[in-house]
Parts: C-alpha cells; structure tokens; sequence
C-alpha cells in the first residue's frame, strides 16, 4: 500500500518483498568466477536457474575504438550491452573493457533478461561491481527486476529488489554512504484524465522513488510522482488508447544532492526536482513549465536524463533534445549554475560530440578525477571520453543491434575465485593455445607450459595478454597444455589445469 502524501520515511518491512537475498550460501560457479543461483536468475519473476555457461561460449558485443588520445583517465568501460536485435545467436549482459575495446570481464544474461546501469560503488566501505538486471519493457520505456551487487570476485552478495509488491525498474540503481539503495519504479493507477485531454477512467504510470535498506530489505522512503506533480506539467501526450498507461512523468534517474537530498529526474515533464529526502517535499524545480529558476542563455533543456550534482549547486544534466523528434540539432552535456538566492540558473559548460550527435533516449555522463567527462550516448552505443575543457579523447562503439543505457570509466580490481582456463588445437607443427580469465585485472602476460603428459610440463613460449580470450599460435609437438597468468611484475597470479592438445 501506498504511503500517503506526507508521510514518507517509513522503518516497517514490507511484507511482498524483501529487497535482499543477502550473502549467498551456495553458488553456482560460472565462467570466469562469476556466481549465481536460482534467487538471482529470476529477477523479475522468472524462475529457471541459470546453468555454467562454458568459456569458449561467452560471446561479448565487440567494442570498436574510433579514436583514443594520451592523457586518458585511469580505469576500464563498464557497459550494460543490450542486443536490441534480439537475436538467437547473440549475447547481451554486463560488460567491461579496456581503452582498447578489449573485453575483461562479460557476464551473458539468459535470453530475455537485460542489464543497465553497471558501475563500480561502494557497499560496506568496499568496492563492489552493481548492475540492475530484469525484464525491459519496450513500449512504455521502463523495466521490471532487481539491483544486483557482486564483489571483486565476481559473486553476487545482494539482490535488491523493490517494496510493496513493485518490481525495481532500470533506470537507476544507486548505493549510499548510508548502505541503502536508491531505485525508481513504474506502477500503472487509474486517474482520472479527462484534464489533459484523456478518458474520466484512464490509466497512468506513477513514477516512484524508493530508498531500500540493502541488508534489510526494509522500504526507508516512498515517493510517488502522483502525490507532488500534476498531470498538466508533462510534455507527453495522453494516449487515445484509454487502455495504454500515460506515461505523463517518467522518471528516468534519482541521485544524491551535495546535501544528502535527492534529484529526481523527469524526461516527460522536462524537469529535475530537488527532493527532501525526509519528508517527500520538492524543494525546487529546474526545466519544465513550473521552473523555479528563471533560465540564462543556452539552459533550457528536453528529455533529459540522469542530472547530477557536479558541486554546490551545480547540476550536470545529460540533455537529449529528443524523443526522436529533435528540438536541437544534437544532444549535449550540460553543467549549470544554481542560484537559489536570485532564483536564476545559467550555462557554465557544454560538451557536445564533434559528429553532432542526436540520441533519442537514455544517456549519461561522469565526472572522472582530474576534470575528464566520460559521456555514454544512450540509444546509439557510442561511449566518449571528453577534456576538461571540451576536447575529444576517446570514442568508442557497440556493434549495430546494440546499446548500452549507461556507460561508465573506473578504477577496478577484479580477482576471480575461479582459475584460468585453456584450449589448445594442433595445426601441423604448430598448436593454436587460448587462454582465457574471465574477469582477471591484473594479466599481462601468458606463459604456455606444454609436454607429452599432463605431469611433464616445461616453458614453451608467451604471448601477451589481448583480452579474456587470448589466442596464440606455439610451434611445438606436446600433447598436453597449461597456461599461466603473469602481471606486470611476471609473477604467476593463476594457473588453468593441463589440457590435451586437439586434433
């Protein structure tokens, strides 16, 4: 049940869902230490267990650079990919890769489930890899499943899930310093509509914020776009379907303020709202018709996604400028100046990408250490890397059929519980060896240990890493493989079993 308008922090636990599934007990090793069980392959209700999905047949979305500088932030690309095409073959799921394109870790999701919004976060004072996973709902634009939190090893420790019977949507799935999550969700009411031009007896989507205690599971704060924002504040028209949800609000990201309070992004109101984060308030608005900042030159924004503070009243906005009809030529990063006193919002910068992109949906950009913006352009899978002060560094892009909700840089440091793997094929009087670690940051080098048993093994060559699944060619007429993993220092950090050489 919904709580009321003025009532929002509650400390209850919701009794239709627990938020958690704490530390896993029991989990299934999958390739490249990834873990999973039954709890954690339903995400949004479906039950079947996900089963070892074996090495050779992780399949992520190449990555294409189209341009990388020197002075990069340190750190590797964190990708939810999504196969839009929804082919048989193809595989979608969390991603990471280096400057190169090169993949270091991919987990492929069942067919069906999608992954938005992966990150590196904090939980417990450690650094944990998080990602929403669940069922996308393409018509209406949001989705129905779960936040999931995985360690440096890989293994899923939480899953997070929304209360009162909603499932968490995709859109954000964002860790405080208070061990809490903050989610968004999509529930459908039925209003009255006439107002806005729809039926006495229409249906709606609420826009909800929830704040879930992680360890929990107990719903901390409940806000819901119908109980604050009127329908006439919306830019989106009401459907003539009174049988299709309007989508009047649809929020699309809910982040921390400087303060501890929330930002609360709306793309159909073309509004961000600065929420009290005890009592459910809106303390200001910015955009949109009811704006409580009169706007300088170059601030108006539309379709907005995932505004974040960028400082003491400052906001970074990822401004679309579409919905597919384009109010500007192309979208843009946006920072802006706050001045509550004068109530006055101005421009301090802009980034746009040199090919004058335009993307229709999603978005976001990052602030990185030392001023560098990274920028993830939504719908179309490019990925940017942009100066302080403007300029191009990187551009990258996922395949044709792919996208990616967010993208991300961070410093990460993964250290699979699983060992390396190899395969080796013989072609003459040379032997096709593949080495592969899902996940392992810290590989250089692979040293190939090779002889005629499993139990005579001697070094026979190296070759240096070039992603999970590393391929070089050994002139050598052993029977038996093994591979080592070497860092940068060349000492061994993993050893995969021996293997016989194929035919």
């Amino acid at each position: 049940m919904k709580a009321s308008a003025h009532l929002h922090r509650r400390t209850r636990l919701t009794g239709s869902a627990l938020g958690v599934v704490g530390t896993l007990a029991a989990a299934l090793l999958v390739a490249g230490g990834h873990s999973e069980d039954s709890e954690s392959a339903r995400a949004s209700g479906d039950p079947s267990h996900v089963t070892a999905r074996p090495v050779t047949d992780l399949r992520p979305p190449p990555v294409t650079v189209l341009h990388r500088a020197a002075g990069l932030a340190p750190g590797m690309i964190f990708l939810g990919a999504k196969d839009l095409s929804k082919g048989p073959s193809e595989q979608a799921g969390p991603l990471i890769v280096d400057d190169h394109g090169r993949p270091v870790w991919f987990r492929p999701l069942p067919p069906g489930l999608v992954a938005s919004d992966v990150r590196v976060q904090r939980y417990r004072g450690q650094p944990v890899l998080t990602w929403w996973q669940g069922h996308s709902i393409g018509g209406p634009g949001h989705g129905e499943g779960e936040g999931v939190i995985a360690d440096s090893s890989y293994h899923v420790i939480a899953h997070v899930r929304a209360g009162d019977g909603y499932h968490a949507d995709q859109h954000s799935f964002v860790l405080t310093p208070q061990g809490t999550a903050l989610i968004t969700v999509y529930h459908e009411e039925r209003r009255d509509l006439s107002s806005v031009g729809g039926s006495p007896n229409g249906k709606v989507y609420d826009g909800i914020v929830q704040e879930i205690d992680v360890s929990s599971g107990h719903v901390l704060f409940d806000w819901h776009s119908l109980d604050h924002v009127p329908l006439d504040e919306s830019y989106q028209r009401v459907q003539t379907d009174p049988d299709r949800p309007y989508d009047y609000f649809h929020v699309n990201s809910v982040n921390l303020d400087d303060d501890g309070n929330l930002l609360i992004s709306s793309r159909h109101t073309w509004t961000v709202y600065k929420v009290d984060r005890q009592s459910g308030r809106i303390i200001w608005r910015l955009g949109g018709k009811r704006s409580d900042f009169e706007p300088g030159p170059g601030v108006p924004f539309a379709w907005q996604h995932d505004p974040v503070s960028a400082g003491s009243d400052v906001l970074r906005i990822f401004d679309n400028e579409s919905n597919g009809i384009p109010l500007r030529p192309q979208s843009r990063v946006a920072t802006v100046r706050l001045d509550p006193q004068q109530g006055r919002a101005d421009l301090v910068q802009a980034i746009e990408h040199p090919d004058g992109l335009s993307t229709p949906s999603q978005g976001n950009s990052q602030e990185l250490p030392g001023g560098d913006v990274f920028v993830g352009w939504g719908r179309l899978g490019r990925l940017s890397e942009f100066s302080a002060d403007g300029r191009l560094l990187f551009d990258a892009t996922l395949p044709p059929g792919y996208d990616s909700y967010r993208a991300y840089r961070f410093e990460w440091s993964g250290d699979p519980s699983s060992n390396p793997t190899a395969s080796a094929r013989r072609d003459g009087a040379t032997v096709a060896v593949d080495a592969t670690w899902n996940g392992a940051t810290d590989v250089v080098r692979w040293r190939v240990l090779a002889g005629p048993g499993r139990a005579m093994l001697e070094p026979a060559g190296s070759f240096a890493w070039s992603g999970l699944d590393t391929t070089a060619h050994i002139r050598t007429r052993a029977n038996w493989v093994a591979v080592e993993a070497e860092d940068a220092r060349g000492r061994t950090v993993g050893s995969s079993t021996p293997v016989r050489v194929a035919s």
